[in-house]
C-alpha cells in the first residue's frame, strides 16, 4: 500500500494534538499519538513528528479538528501558540484535501462511530433513530453540537448552545445568578458547567451558605465529593450535574433530538459513578407536560477517548462538512 493511500486526522487541544492515520474508506483510527503542543512551534512541526514517528513519509488526505473558530484559511488556536494558515500547510506538504473543522463539530460526527461497549446508558430510551441526536459536553468550555440525519449518513450542525442563558429554576439558582451576574455581568450556561465553571458555582454555594470555599480548581471539588469528603464540595457537584440535566432537556426540546443525547467530553467520565446517581435525570425529566418526551429520549455518557479523531475520520468523506 502507498503512503497516499493513507489519511491523517488530528484532533487538536489548547494541551494536547491527538494524530492518528486512517486507511482509505474506513473511519478507524490507527497508530494513535499524542504529543503536546507546547513542544513545537507549530502545526508542521507537529505534524512532521508524527509522520516520522509511524514512518510514513507522506499522506493523501487530512482532517483536523480544531478547539477554535474556523472561518476562511487562518486558524488561530484558543488556548495555544499555534496559528497556521491551512492552503500553505496543505502546498508545504503536498496533500491533495486539508479540511479543518471545529473539535466539537467532529466530536458529534465521530458519535456514530463509537462502539456500545463506550456508551453508558444514563435514563430515558428508547428514542427515535429517525430523529435528530444533540451532542454535548463540559470540558474547557460546554460544547454543543447536534446530528440530523440524512438519507446516507449525518449533517452536524456548528453551534454557540453553551453560551445560552442561565435560567434559573428556584432561589438557591436565583442567588447563584445574582452572585455570578456580578462578577461577569451576564451569565451563559457555560459560566456553570465547565471546568472553571464547577469552581464558579462552588464558590457562589460557598457565599449563599456563608461558609469558606478552600478548594481552589474543579478536580479538588471533584475529588472531595466522589470521596465525600467536603459537603460543599457534593452539594456543587450534584447541583452541576442537575443543571446539566436541565440543560441537556432543554436543547432536545428545542432541537426536536428524540434519537438521544450524548455526553462527551473529558470531565463526565472521570466522576461516571457520581453522576449516574447525581439529579442529573431529574433536570433532565422535569419538563412539565413534556415529561414524556425526555422520559422517551435515551441518554448515553460517551467514554471513547478518540471519538473526535473518528470525527475527524468521517468529515474527510462527508460532502456535507
Amino acid at each position: 500500500m502507498t503512503a497516499t493511500h493513507y489519511s491523517l486526522v488530528g484532533d487538536i487541544g489548547g494541551t494536547n494534538a491527538r494524530f492518528a492515520l486512517v486507511e482509505r474508506g474506513s473511519v478507524q483510527p490507527y497508530a494513535i499519538e499524542i504529543l503536546p503542543c507546547g513542544d513545537y512551534n507549530n502545526l508542521d512541526d507537529a505534524v512532521r513528528d508524527y509522520l516520522a514517528r509511524v514512518g510514513v513519509s507522506e499522506v493523501g488526505e487530512v482532517c483536523l479538528a480544531v478547539a477554535s473558530p474556523v472561518r476562511g484559511t487562518q486558524v488561530r488556536m484558543t488556548n495555544n501558540h499555534w496559528r497556521f494558515d491551512t492552503e500553505e500547510i496543505r502546498e508545504q506538504f503536498g496533500w491533495s484535501a486539508f479540511k479543518v473543522i471545529n473539535d466539537f463539530t467532529a466530536m458529534a460526527l465521530g458519535v456514530p462511530h463509537v462502539a456500545g461497549d463506550q456508551l453508558v446508558h444514563v435514563c430515558g430510551g428508547p428514542g427515535d433513530s429517525r430523529r435528530p441526536r444533540l451532542v454535548m459536553g463540559p470540558g474547557t468550555g460546554l460544547g454543543v453540537s447536534g446530528l440530523v440525519p440524512i438519507r446516507q449518513g449525518w449533517v452536524p450542525l456548528m453551534t454557540e448552545g453553551g453560551h445560552v442563558d442561565f435560567a434559573p429554576t428556584d432561589d438557591t439558582e436565583m442567588a447563584v445568578l445574582r452572585i455570578l451576574k456580578a462578577r461577569f455581568g451576564r451569565v451563559s450556561v457555560e459560566r456553570i458547567l465547565c471546568g472553571q465553571g464547577l469552581l464558579n458555582l462552588y464558590q457562589a454555594h460557598a457565599e449563599i451558605q456563608g461558609v469558606a470555599a478552600p478548594l481552589d480548581a474543579p478536580e479538588k471539588i471533584t475529588a472531595a465529593a466522589v470521596d465525600n469528603a467536603d459537603n460543599l464540595a457534593r452539594h456543587t457537584l450534584r447541583h452541576f450535574c442537575e443543571i446539566l440535566g436541565r440543560v441537556a432537556g432543554n436543547g432536545v426540546l428545542t432541537l426536536g433530538s428524540t434519537g438521544g443525547v450524548y455526553l462527551c467530553g473529558g470531565i463526565l467520565p472521570r466522576f461516571l459513578d457520581f453522576f449516574l446517581e447525581s439529579p442529573f435525570r431529574n433536570g433532565f425529566e422535569d419538563k412539565g407536560r413534556m415529561r414524556p418526551l425526555l422520559e422517551f429520549t435515551p441518554v448515553y455518557v460517551v467514554t471513547e477517548p478518540y471519538t473526535g479523531l473518528l470525527g475527524a475520520a468521517e468529515a474527510l468523506g462527508n460532502p456535507e462538512v
